[in-house]
């Protein structure tokens, strides 16, 4: 059985659980068999009722779990709770959950619900929403077990206990000063292997890796994960622990990262939804297509300009496309692997040039290869099939192979260096993405096909 029909059952035997069983106790001991997720995924499938009876059943902390994977509906889900509900609910997810959540409200109901929060869990989730969203400060969770650089270990123990009730992420434990200056993490196997004569802050790693709020996200994901850590701590400038990253949230960001690449791939300035409004989705659509049809423009102003070698040899249009749709998969190819060299910050000068010679050759080898092979069968095409004479049908399948081999080459080229400039000036290279790549390679493929026809066919061998 594959993981989505184990989970569409997992879901729908959810929904039949909750319709058939009344016995409350019954009920809540059932579910503990099923992922939050899972949950989160039968909700839809529910009365109002029935997902109402469902919270009241689990309570707020289990209902906070399975808000967390919500991703659609979430304001409607919201909507069907008493606003104290609500915020109980919120309040018990992770900090960083909650701030996503409340992204997805509208901001009266958004405000209603902070208002009702506990104080800290008010004032943690207003801190993580100050930050920027390309700003580390805004992944980070509060969900982490903290201990005073005095404590004993049978003291630290203690605290660590008393502190898991409300945290789950005790993989690392963060130790701080008196006032709340990071001072470094203790691996919690070394807490637990401890002695009680044993001083805890002997225990203390202090070269642990450390992050700063206000740095770029996208400028520290290569460091985070060459650590392979499962948290890593978050402080300010003066070298306050401000709270946490774990590797859940990484994973999400890497996620979002490489979603929101390729959909600059499609020639999109962001990723869209499902639930995106029409306007949303035209206005992010409309910048790149508008560029693009200037440049299209261009091509096909161009292809005018060969208007007398289609006139005079009109069979060489057939073999237009075949052209054109090599340089721009060959342009896309390279420009795939120059975006994922240019994602190490460390390449150098010397490793761009040897990438784009290396693209230049393979290129070139390719475009010898294919070139070849079109010169043969398109050869054969033209002289068996169309009826044309031997010298005639070969002449022109020369003109394809050999402006194939020139458009592979240079659109190898294209797809290497464009990127590596974008990079050079500080704009993402994705944005040098595929349409953009495709059509700059169309116009090359056309001037080389066409006047190498003009050259070739019509002034050197007058066809």
């Amino acid at each position: 059985m594959d993981f989505e029909t184990k989970q569409s059952n997992n879901i729908k035997e959810i929904v039949d659980l909750i319709r058939s069983i009344d016995k409350e106790d019954t009920l809540r001991l059932a579910l503990e068999d099923y992922h939050d997720s899972d949950i989160a995924d039968a909700l839809s499938q529910l009365s109002v009722e029935e997902r109402r009876r469902l919270y009241s059943i689990i309570g707020p902390e289990r209902t906070g779990e399975v808000f967390s994977y919500l991703k659609y509906d979430v304001d409607t889900y919201i909507a069907e709770l008493n606003i104290t509900d609500a915020a109980k609910i919120v309040e018990e997810m992770d900090t960083d959950d909650a701030v996503d959540l409340l992204e997805q409200v509208d901001d009266s109901v958004e405000e209603q619900l902070l208002q009702k929060m506990d104080n800290k869990v008010e004032e943690e989730i207003r801190l993580i929403q100050s930050y920027d969203l390309d700003e580390l400060g805004s992944l980070m969770t509060t969900n982490f077990i903290k201990l005073n650089i005095l404590y004993t270990v049978k003291q630290a123990m203690r605290e660590l206990v008393k502190q898991s009730e409300d945290n789950d992420n005790i993989d690392m434990l963060y130790v701080v000063d008196g006032n709340g200056l990071y001072c470094g993490v203790v691996d919690l196997r070394d807490l637990i292997k401890a002695r009680d004569t044993d001083k805890f802050n002997e225990l203390v790693i202090t070269s642990y890796p450390v992050l700063y709020d206000h740095d770029k996200i996208s400028d520290c994901l290569e460091e985070i994960r060459d650590y392979s850590e499962n948290s890593l701590p978050v402080l300010d400038k003066d070298q306050h622990l401000l709270g946490v990253i774990t590797s859940t949230d990484i994973i999400e960001t890497v996620d979002e990262e490489i979603s929101d690449d390729y959909a600059k791939l499609g020639g999109l300035s962001s990723q869209e939804d499902l639930n995106e409004k029409l306007f949303d989705s035209v206005k992010k659509r409309l910048p790149w297509l508008a560029a693009l049809l200037v440049l299209g423009i261009g091509v096909s102003a161009v292809v005018g300009i060969f208007e007398g070698v289609v006139k005079e040899i009109a069979i060489i249009v057939c073999f237009q496309s075949l052209v054109l749709d090599m340089a721009g998969n060959v342009g896309t190819q390279s420009l795939a692997v120059t975006i994922r060299v240019l994602m190490d910050e460390e390449v150098s000068g010397k490793d761009k040039l040897r990438l784009i010679l290396k693209e230049a050759r393979v290129g070139l080898f390719n475009g010898m290869l294919l070139g070849a092979a079109s010169f043969l069968f398109i050869g054969l095409y033209i002289f068996l099939l169309k009826g044309y004479p031997l010298m005639y049908s070969f002449a022109v399948s020369a003109c394809v192979g050999i402006a194939l081999m020139i458009a592979m080459l240079v659109s190898s080229l294209v797809g290497t260096i464009v990127p590596i400039i974008f990079d050079k000036i500080h704009i993402d290279p994705a944005v040098a993405s595929g349409p953009f790549i495709t059509t700059i390679n169309d116009l090359i493929a056309v001037v080389s096909y066409y006047g190498l026809a003009w050259i070739l066919l019509l002034n050197v061998m007058h066809m």
